[in-house]
This record gives C-alpha cells, structure tokens and sequence, in this order.
C-alpha cells in the first residue's frame, strides 16, 4: 500500500489490531463514527459506537486474540471518504487455524479526524458454486 488514504488505513488498521489484541471495546468503538453501522461475526447489525462496544464486549475472552490484515486495498473516494477491502485472519489461540473473513469500510473525515462509518465482514467461502 502506499499513498495518503493507504497511510490512513494503515495507521487505524494498527489501532484495530492493538485494541483487538486486548478486547479493548472502549479503544475500538473510538474507531468509529458515532453514525456508523458495524456487520461483525453475528447477524446483527450493531450501531454507533455504543454499538461496536456491545460487539466486542459480547465477544469471547480467547486465550489470545490477534488479527492480521492481508490483500489490503484502499481507495480515496472523495478528499472525505476512503473504502478499504482486504482479508482479516483472526488469531485465537488453542492451536485452531485462523478464521479469515472479507472485510470492508468505509472510513470518513469527522471533525477533522477520521472514523470508520461503516464495518462490515462475510466469510470467504463461496455462497454460490457457479
């Protein structure tokens, strides 16, 4: 990656990453637009930042937990909006394989920093054997 919108992901991918490795639901919901709409591991959508910390703090406590970001692209779609897709592989100890899931969001500028407004993760298997 490389660019001014690839530095923005990188630096909240980086956020993401540490305040994941502690389920920190308070670090990750500041992530986040207090409008934004959050499609985690579940079916339900989550909203707001309130929302993201009902998420994480409903989460299992895993040995560890760590995630890796993979196949990151973003695109700056307008000087306040950016989108990122990739490959989150999430590390939970135990000896289990990791499980990878797509991931997108939608990033905006927000009072002069920027916020993730839109989160939304799906398997990577196929739904659909054409």
């Amino acid at each position: 990656m490389h660019g001014e919108a690839d530095d923005i992901v990188s630096t909240i991918m980086a956020k993401w990453s540490t305040g994941f490795s502690r389920l920190d639901a308070a670090a990750l919901a500041s992530l986040y637009s207090e409008g934004a709409f959050f499609f985690g591991s579940n079916p339900t959508l989550y909203r707001g930042r309130e929302g993201v910390s009902a998420y994480f703090n409903g989460l299992p406590r895993w040995r560890s937990q760590t995630v890796q970001f993979s196949d990151v692209r973003a695109a700056q779609v307008t000087p306040n909006v950016i989108n990122m897709a990739g490959t989150a592989s999430f590390f939970l100890g135990d000896g289990e394989p990791p499980l990878s899931v797509k991931i997108t969001w939608v990033i905006v500028r927000e009072d002069g920093d920027w916020k993730i407004v839109s989160h939304h993760v799906s398997s990577k298997a196929p739904l659909i054997d054409r």
